[in-house]
């Protein structure tokens, strides 16, 4: 399995509070940006795996939402992020 329960706490860790502090927007923008950048290398290899390519694109919507929550309540959070995950230019 790609995402262990070790792999988790370590994001967490990363961009969040702490490994135990799971509902940061951080923390979740991270978890999703890993999972993102696994299903685009799995897309890469499997390109009629349109589950996958829909499970995809949920995901980039709800990081999307995650991101604008977080640039309406706290803009240097936001920029903080973006600049850690190289999301944006």
């Amino acid at each position: 399995m790609y995402l262990t329960a070790e792999k988790k706490k370590e994001l967490f860790k990363d961009f969040g509070k702490s490994e135990f502090d799971t509902g940061t927007s951080e923390g979740q923008i991270a978890l999703f940006s890993f999972r993102i950048a696994h299903l685009t290398g799995h897309l890469k290899t499997n390109k009629k795996d349109l589950g996958t390519e829909k499970a995809l694109v949920c995901l980039v919507g709800k990081r999307r939402r995650l991101l604008d929550y977080l640039k309406h309540t706290d803009i240097e959070r936001y920029r903080t992020i973006i600049k850690k995950l190289k999301i944006r230019k």
